[in-house]
């Protein structure tokens, strides 16, 4: 199998580009947590792990994978199940089970690969029949039992990830431009009745911190509270300038020891490279983010078949979302969401999750188009 590649195909800018995020995440990280080493080691051995996940994977046709689509949903739902009856409990919510020799995971993380494996299966094999209400009908079904099962631990911020990747998927796959039409004319006057409802108490699916979050995104002056967080993270991103503080800055003026900022290794770590890396700093993540989302979209347009391009178009939407979510937040252009930096933030499950998804597209590259060659 491997002989059948040609390995001059393989995508080894985008491999790279996600080693330098990590290598800056690491340090950042170290930074952060005012250079603890237990966390650093964890987040180094979780990059070893990840980068021996993505040669293997690299390697795999990703047509077997794909074979076992049905396998990888009932996981996912599997997975997002046991954490409502097992899960372990953190900060008011219930998104983390514990596995035996392998601790803490995050199911959710590893549910937003699993749906790009599921839905480019689904997409591809319907795709003569894509357009037909019965086939929208259907896997809208398929992904609303995992969206409700992650809003209900609750964890709307992945919930919108998730949905993200769903409709950028669809469109990729060929949506007619009239259902798109009749959906934008559905959703804009329900948003502005959704946020009408909201000031006045009457959306009972949401947790009154989730309300209060974009009741203070609205209406900034009013919620002013609420806002503080991501008020100190502008400010400490501001206050890098040009060239940064430096990293490993212990004053108590500094965002991550002055108390300013909760989770500053994980939701706020852009806070932490804006204050200390300075603009050139934030502007490099920015820049390796977007090399890394733009290398997946070029895969996809030289991929050799529609299950390979929307295996790179969900990757891409995937970590392009998320990362502007990220540094959104922490400027103060969205809600607070509680959403990791890929390949930057601390955790291992996201983390182990990113390089899944690598490791897979990185042989839709490898297997790309002939005539692009």
């Amino acid at each position: 199998m491997f002989l059948d590649y040609h390995f001059r195909n393989y995508n080894y800018r985008l491999f790279l580009y996600v080693l330098l995020l990590n290598i800056l995440g690491v340090l950042v990280i170290r930074s952060a947590t005012n250079q603890d080493m237990a966390v650093v080691g964890k987040q180094i051995f979780g990059i070893l792990i990840g980068c021996a996940i993505v040669i293997i994977l690299s390697l795999i046709d990703y047509h077997r994978i794909l074979s076992v689509a049905w396998a990888v949903y009932g996981v996912c739902v599997a997975g997002l199940l046991s954490v409502l009856l097992f899960g372990v409990s953190r900060g008011g919510a219930k998104r983390w089970i514990i596995l035996p020799g392998l601790g803490q995971l995050q199911p959710s993380e590893f549910v937003k690969v699993g749906l790009i494996v599921f839905f480019s299966w689904f997409f591809s094999k319907n795709q003569e029949k894509l357009n037909r209400f019965q086939t929208l009908l259907l896997s809208g079904a398929f992904y609303l039992l995992i969206f409700f099962l992650i809003f209900s631990q609750p964890d709307l911020s992945t919930g919108l990830v998730t949905m993200v990747i769903f409709v950028c998927m669809l469109f990729a796959a060929g949506l007619s431009y009239r259902w798109i039409a009749t959906a934008l004319a559905v959703l804009i006057p329900s948003g502005t009745l959704f946020i009408y409802l909201l000031q006045y108490n009457m959306v009972p699916f949401l947790k009154p911190y989730q309300a209060r979050r974009i009741l203070a995104f609205v209406n900034k002056s009013k919620y002013a509270d609420a806002n503080l967080q991501q008020d100190n993270s502008i400010m400490a991103i501001g206050s890098g300038m040009l060239n940064g503080k430096g990293l490993n800055k212990n004053t108590l003026a500094s965002v991550k020891n002055g108390g300013f900022l909760s989770e500053e290794q994980t939701d706020f770590i852009f806070a932490v490279i804006g204050e200390e890396l300075g603009f050139i700093g934030s502007m490099l993540v920015i820049a390796l983010i977007a090399l890394i989302v733009y290398e997946c979209l070029l895969m996809a347009a030289r991929a050799k078949d529609m299950e390979g391009r929307l295996l790179c178009v969900g990757m891409a939407a995937l970590i392009a979302f998320q990362s502007f979510s990220n540094i959104a937040v922490a400027t103060g252009l969205f809600p607070n969401t509680g959403l990791p930096l890929p390949f930057i933030s601390y955790g291992v499950s996201s983390l182990m999750s990113m390089y899944l998804g690598i490791g897979v597209i990185l042989n839709v590259g490898l297997q790309r188009k002939i005539s692009n060659y």
